[in-house]
């Protein structure tokens, strides 16, 4: 196989008061059906101990290597069993917002909108979701959930992750990974570690010091392992030095001695460099096949090279889970059904609850009065749903409305709700005048087995820039124009993923695009298209300037014409690739001030991955951030839009105002990277706390976001609760409608560590529903982790003792109480 192939490749192949203590030092995830052996549990019994010693070296081998499932469920991975010893498979599946597989499944939004509710009860049910469905459709092992930080605002798996906070981060994944294995499905936390951008990732030598990475990064992996997670999936990137699958200091030091892991750690998909040294350093599973772990693996057994011990230690590791799981045993219950109308419910209330208002100039949300009955809905996203993100994140859903269709539903009959396109993503027919006979452009067939050719030309009435847009159901054709290729393979995953909107039709056909400028008079057009076993069906269309133009033009008649505008913007994004800038793509900020030159009611819902530029800002009347809102992104968003619910979100990673104002701007050794070499030189300031440090204004802060009411915060009490701080404090509901506050606790930095630290950081946080005039006693927990700091001379945490400041917001610039306190030491 090539050394960059995606999952989907391999798919292919496969067929009151309350109290908020930190979920990083929370207890064990413990499945109902297996009890302590799905949770943290002890080691390797003796069931396990005499499968061992029954296996042959060959069938130790098989299951620490992916192999093909003879019968394919559409999954990422496959290990097979040894039927002889009652060994049962395993099947992987991804799954960061629902199980990929083949079939249908729910559709969750994506967990970056999760972590905006800042509610882990909520990543629980989200979890419990997944883990049901995966068993349900034929899964044992998920492949989810990532945890790597986002550091970098241009990364490509931003929407699949949580957020730039290490605590949230640690809070939701752990929360996660007790609902996915309270329902018996295997779960695997990725990327350990460092892998926070796209770009190179199969190569790129990541460089942070010891502090760093205990501080940021590694402190969600250490909760998921006190959650019990099962299995942890290494990263492609070097860390240090030494590819992350094969790092001693990382899979071993740290995952294993200094945290007690006792699950297994596979490889990203051929993300593993060695036999040897991988094994030595602890790796446990080579996934999707047995490059290294296969043949390779029994040479090395066989010549001395390898012990056979550590064979066994990996082995014991994987058959040690699947006994916790009850999977040796065949204690594990049924398999049950699927339940499509409960995971429904939940991706609803996850979608409400995550949606982020981030500016209401002037109460334009929610739409009351004429502004509900009398609207334009702008916008490709606005007629077609965007579900899920790119890459192995995709779901395909077992429904999906579109936000027009949610809009006039919730408008009512009397309403008049109008439609514009505004930004055309799949083109436009191509005039038969401008093509010689020979080839249907908007629907060419081309049967099974056979081969169809054109050899004709493409004439353009006036020069222009033009976008062409190939649709297809099989292989793609080979389109050539005057001798240029204009759709050619592309390397590595690029080739398989290109995003979960731009990337296919509403039919469900295929697109790739191709952008050139043409001139008047005849362009020769050749096209080659394989029918394949099933035959296909492809069509050849257009974007230019000219219809473009047209586009922008009937998005501004409508938003003339109606009293308030709802325009959706989008941002496609996808494992394997990087933004290049925090701006919408296209032609979008154009659209966007054409629209509110003629209507200033205008709102705009953003479908992005992550941080978006908004220069046209201050022209809207209002914003309202949704990411990828899953399958029931369309009833979420009119939901919120018309105040049948307050918009509770609040933003888990800091936006931007340009690419200029960022971590990473200016500075390719922090991203991504200069002669192959990464240095994370921000150290323990990721996100919000190094626009502190930098004293650099963003465009929205960390943890910001609004609601369609009003509240006051009072009575600040701040008093030791043994090896953490206990913070209380009022909240009053002081508007006339029920709404969402979510109180950020912040803590100042030790007078009495040696050590840079952060301004603020967060130290705890609480969701909080309050109806109309309520008022509420609320109790946030700074735990002692939280309070400490990594010593790199000692190799361990630190308390940071000393006076104190606590703050307490509703963002990390929107600080209201503050107050001070002492800590102190153990011998204080």
């Amino acid at each position: 196989m090539s050394d960059s192939v995606s999952r989907r490749s391999v798919l292919g192949l496969v067929g009151g008061a309350i109290t908020v203590a930190a979920a990083a030092t929370a207890g064990v995830a413990v499945p109902s059906h297996a009890a302590a052996r799905a949770g943290q549990g002890p080691g390797a019994g003796p069931r396990v101990e005499s499968l061992i010693g029954r296996l042959t070296l060959d069938e130790k081998i098989s299951l620490l290597h992916g192999a093909t499932d003879p019968k394919g469920l559409g999954q990422a991975g496959y290990v097979p069993g040894v039927p002889r010893l009652g060994i049962p498979p395993l099947r992987l599946a991804d799954g960061p917002a629902g199980v990929r597989v083949a079939a249908r499944a729910t559709a969750l939004p994506a967990p970056v909108l999760l972590a905006s509710a800042f509610d882990p009860a909520l990543a629980r049910r989200y979890g419990q979701v997944i883990g049901r469905e995966g068993r349900a459709l034929g899964q044992d092992v998920l492949l989810s959930p990532m945890v790597n930080l986002i550091r970098t605002p241009y990364a490509g798996r931003n929407f699949e992750t949580f957020g730039e906070d290490p605590l949230l981060a640690a809070d939701m994944v752990a929360e996660e990974i007790k609902g996915i294995q309270g329902e018996g499905l295997v779960a695997t936390v990725k990327h350990f570690a460092l892998n926070n951008q796209e770009k190179n990732r199969e190569s790129v030598d990541v460089r942070a010091d010891e502090r760093t990475m205990h501080e940021t990064e590694l402190r969600g992996f250490e909760a998921a392992v006190a959650a019990g997670t099962g299995s942890v999936m290494g990263a492609y990137n070097k860390v240090n030095g030494v590819f992350a699958c094969e790092n001693k200091t990382l899979l071993t030091g740290i995952l294993r001695e200094r945290w007690g892991f006792e699950g297994w750690v596979m490889t990203d998909w051929f993300a593993q460099h060695s036999t040897a040294a991988a094994l030595a350093a602890g790796l446990d599973m080579e996934m999707p096949d047995g490059s290294y772990f296969g043949a390779a693996l029994k040479k090395a057994v066989r010549n001395g090279g390898v012990p056979e011990a550590q064979v066994d230690r990996s082995v014991r590791r994987v058959l040690g889970v699947m006994e916790r799981f009850g999977l040796l045993d065949e204690s594990v219950p049924p398999r049950p059904g699927r339940d499509p109308g409960a995971g429904a419910a939940v991706a609803l209330d996850v979608a409400k609850a995550g949606a982020t208002l981030l500016r209401n100039a002037r109460g334009t949300l929610p739409l009351t009065g004429r502004a509900a009955r009398d609207i334009a809905v702008i916008g490709p996203t606005g007629r077609h749903p965007f579900v899920s993100g790119g890459g192995s994140a995709h779901v395909v859903p077992d429904r999906a409305a579109g936000p027009l269709d949610a809009i006039t539903a919730r408008a009512g009959r009397d309403a008049d709700v109008t439609y514009a396109l505004g930004e055309d993503l799949y083109g436009k027919a191509i005039p038969r005048r401008a093509l010689t006979r020979g080839f249907d452009a908007e629907g060419q067939r081309v049967a099974a087995g056979k081969k169809w050719t054109y050899d004709g030309k493409l004439t353009p009435d006036e020069a222009d820039e033009w976008t062409l847009v190939i649709h297809y159901s099989g292989e793609r054709p080979k389109v050539e124009l005057d001798g240029k290729e204009l759709y050619p393979k592309q390397p590595g995953v690029a080739e398989f993923f290109s995003g979960g909107l731009v990337s296919t039709a509403p039919d469900g056909m295929n697109v790739r695009r191709a952008t050139l400028t043409l001139g008047r008079g005849g362009h020769r057009l050749r096209i080659s298209a394989e029918g394949g076993d099933q035959g296909q069906t492809f069509r050849l269309r257009r974007v230019t300037g000219a219809t473009r133009a047209a586009d922008v033009a009937g998005a501004v008649r409508a938003a003339r014409d109606a009293h308030s505008v709802v325009l959706f913007a989008y941002e496609d994004a996808t494992e394997g690739q990087d933004r290049t800038t925090v701006a919408l793509p296209g032609h979008q900020e154009a659209l966007i001030k054409a629209v509110t030159a003629v209507n200033p009611r205008t709102t705009v819902v953003l479908n992005t991955s992550s941080a978006t530029s908004m220069p046209w800002l201050r022209r809207t009347a209002a914003v309202l951030q949704m990411y990828y809102p899953g399958q029931e992104g369309a009833a979420a968003t009119a939901a919120v839009l018309f105040g049948d619910c307050d918009p509770g979100g609040r933003l888990t990673q800091t936006f931007p105002v340009d690419d200029d104002r960022h971590p990473m701007a200016g500075n390719p050794r922090r991203y991504p990277g200069t002669d192959g070499v990464e240095e994370y030189s921000e150290g323990i300031h990721v996100g919000y706390r190094w626009y502190d440090a930098e004293g650099v204004r963003p465009l929205f802060p960390f943890g910001h976001g609004l609601s369609y009411t009003t509240f006051d915060y009072q009575d600040l009490e701040v008093r030791g609760a043994g090896r953490s701080v206990d913070v209380g404090f009022t909240v009053r509901n002081t508007g006339r409608r029920d709404g969402v506050t979510v109180a950020q606790v912040y803590v100042g930095p030790s007078p009495d560590l040696g050590l840079t630290q952060a301004e603020r950081v967060l130290g705890g946080y609480r969701r909080i529903g309050l109806t109309a005039g309520e008022r509420r006693r609320v109790t946030v927990r700074i735990d002692r982790r939280t309070l400490s700091a990594w010593d790199a001379e000692r190799h361990g945490w630190v308390l940071g003792t000393g006076r104190r400041t606590i703050q307490v917001g509703t963002s990390a610039r929107d600080l209201i109480l503050s107050s001070t306190t002492v800590i102190k030491g153990a011998g204080s």
